[in-house]
């Protein structure tokens, strides 16, 4: 690994680490601060090389997830009733991830799709703050609220959606208490992101892309960024404070968008 690969991966595990427990879309960031980089650095990765980085530095955070919530994970084996829940509400993004997994990843290299997605992800944000019902606590949650969560996740299979930012938001508006929500989109997490990482992690076993070292140092950088920023949403969350990152989406979205429609009408 050499130095401009060091400081690139460096700079994209931080943002990971950031990024995925913020409700910000952390697809969107790591593909936006990677076409960045490669024009700052003169590189050029490979859509295999995106997908092996994007799935080294979710391992980071998902190891985060675990050890924040593992008392709850632990707790699975006495509360049925989420076991089952987290299972109906895996079912839905595990269906569409397999059946569209190509079409998917080719969405993963294209900055306009992201600008798209934040504009959706800023209004999930904007509509939970304003139908919140606030009712539902963790172990009260019915298998109909479960399906309906899990849809939403389903949506951040798509780059500039974030998967966090839809599952709590979808939570909240089905009616579940924000820390309910905040819980119960985490532990989704789990099966879904691992899910991922052992798919491509198979599936890209032989091939020749980043080198291990390169893997690993991401996944340990966004590991310890993640600790910090996870602890920090809980506490947004239990504010009300999450039209913070509406606005954030809003404003990222239309640059995003502008910057990509220009480029286009450059080459034309």
């Amino acid at each position: 690994m050499d130095g401009a690969q060091l400081w690139q991966t460096l700079i994209q595990g931080v943002v990971q680490g950031i990024t995925e427990f913020l409700p910000v879309s952390s697809k969107s960031h790591l593909i936006l601060v990677g076409d960045l980089l490669e024009r700052w650095f003169g590189t050029n990765s490979t859509k295999d090389e995106t997908i092996e980085l994007i799935v080294g530095l979710h391992l980071g955070t998902l190891l985060a997830t675990m050890i924040v919530y593992w008392q709850d994970l632990w707790s699975l084996r006495t509360r049925h009733r989420l076991l089952l829940n987290m299972i109906i509400g895996s079912i839905p993004v595990a269906v569409v991830g397999l059946a569209f997994k190509d079409r998917l990843e080719a969405t993963l290299v294209s900055p306009l799709f992201v600008g798209l997605g934040l504009f959706v992800t800023a209004t999930f944000l904007l509509a939970a703050q304003r139908l919140e019902i606030n009712l539902v606590e963790l172990d009260q949650i019915r298998w109909p609220h479960a399906l309906a969560i899990g849809c939403f996740q389903t949506l951040a299979l798509l780059p500039g959606i974030s998967r966090s930012g839809s599952t709590i938001a979808g939570g909240v508006m089905v009616g579940l208490t924000r820390h309910a929500a905040t819980t119960f989109s985490f532990l989704l997490s789990v099966p879904a992101v691992g899910g991922v990482v052992l798919l491509k992690g198979f599936t890209l076993r032989h091939s020749h892309g980043l080198a291990i070292g390169q893997l690993l140092f991401g996944a340990v950088v966004s590991f310890a960024v993640g600790l910090v920023t996870l602890r920090f949403l809980i506490r947004v969350v239990t504010q009300r404070k999450l039209h913070w990152f509406a606005y954030y989406c809003l404003v990222l979205g239309v640059c995003v968008t502008a910057w990509q429609l220009w480029l286009r009408m450059q080459a034309v």
